[in-house]
């Protein structure tokens, strides 16, 4: 029974796959990823519509971590002509984007789902989910915790007579990245699910190659992050956890989706 390839389930799942998937044309699929598309921005431009008032106490909320930090008597300055009116928009459309992440996955998942077996269906809607909640507690962390404590190893460092006042703009670009680079960071129990699931590696290979990846995180957390120490060690200490963390759930994944083969071989 062991040797045999495909179980009868997976066959009936492939069967309906397959039909599923025959039953659009190439054009039917076209427009309705277009129909997708569509929400997609739409839900933007709501996000966007909505917030855009409220952009430059959005911004003053950004800048907080850093204005905390700024000596007495400075302020950010903004060394543009537009850039008063342009950063702040800048900063209420990556906003809205990052709001409607969910409609986004949600567009994706509708259109790929009909093309998914049964099982791969169960491990991606779940995997799409928290991923994105993983991803906003990253923002999350580099906002509460990495940032306060950079900004304030900044003007600490800084050299005697050089005042402090960051430009708006180059402020809104770098916390971007930082905000991204924490996103993504927080991403890695998905990633290393993501391995397991498609056979890629296995659990005892990935804890077995457990030095090499504390090493790569801190490998990582220098490059994407600025050159002090700090923000470095805070970027690579959550990567490892989170990296246990996707150990864990794989090898739990992976006794899960054995109880399956064998009860489907019964």
């Amino acid at each position: 029974m062991s040797d045999e390839p495909d179980s009868a389930e997976d066959k009936g799942e492939e069967g309906d796959a397959l039909q599923a998937q025959g039953e659009m044309t190439f054009v039917e699929h076209l427009v309705e990823l277009r129909d997708r598309l569509l929400r997609v921005v739409l839900a933007v431009l709501v996000f966007l519509v909505v917030l855009f008032p409220f952009a430059n106490d959005l911004y003053a909320v950004l800048a907080e971590p850093l204005l905390r930090h700024l000596p007495e008597g400075t302020s950010m300055i903004a060394t543009q002509v537009a850039s008063p009116f342009l950063t702040p928009f800048k900063l209420t459309l990556v906003l809205s984007i990052f709001l409607a992440m969910p409609v986004v996955l949600y567009q994706v998942w509708a259109f790929v789902a009909p093309g998914l077996y049964k099982h791969e269906r169960r491990l991606v809607f779940p995997l799409m989910v928290t991923s994105s909640v993983l991803f906003y507690l990253g923002m999350a962390f580099a906002y509460f915790v990495v940032f306060p404590l950079m900004f304030a190893f900044f003007q600490a460092v800084a050299p005697e007579g050089v005042a402090i006042m960051t430009d708006i703009t180059a402020y809104l670009d770098f916390v971007l990245k930082i905000f991204f680079a924490f996103g993504l960071a927080f991403e890695v129990p998905v990633a290393t699910i993501l391995l397991v699931w498609t056979g890629f590696t296995t659990p005892a290979a990935l804890t077995a190659k457990r030095p090499y990846i504390i090493v790569g995180a801190f490998v990582l957390g220098m490059m994407l992050t600025p050159p002090d120490i700090i923000s470095q060690t805070l970027l690579a200490l959550p990567m490892w956890l989170l990296f246990e963390l996707g150990i864990l759930f794989s090898k739990i994944y992976v006794g899960k989706r054995a109880g399956e083969d064998e009860a489907a071989q019964v």
